[in-house]
């Protein structure tokens, strides 16, 4: 799906004009698919499709824009047991 934003030539130019179009669309494309994910309306595999990233960037992607998981202490000890029940 191809969609158009229009925003004022004024801005544009504020934002770095034509040259930087390429940039400004992967930006717009980013914050939509970090509020949709924020949202909980796409999944990670989701968000990852739609910004054609590979597993391992996903973390630096969340990294730079401030996104980090909730990992509770529950979570941890919830692993822990998991993995040393493996052990044993």
């Amino acid at each position: 799906m191809d969609l158009t934003l229009r925003i004022p030539d004024e801005l544009v130019a504020h934002l770095g004009g034509e040259a930087v179009h390429d940039q400004l669309e992967r930006r717009a494309l980013e914050a939509f698919a970090l509020e949709e994910y924020k949202a909980d309306r796409i999944s990670k595999v989701q968000l990852r499709k739609m910004l054609g990233l590979e597993r391992i960037e996903l973390d630096g992607f969340f990294k730079s824009h401030g996104v980090f998981d909730d990992y509770t202490m529950e979570d941890f000890e919830r692993e822990a047991e998991a993995l040393t029940s493996l052990v044993i």
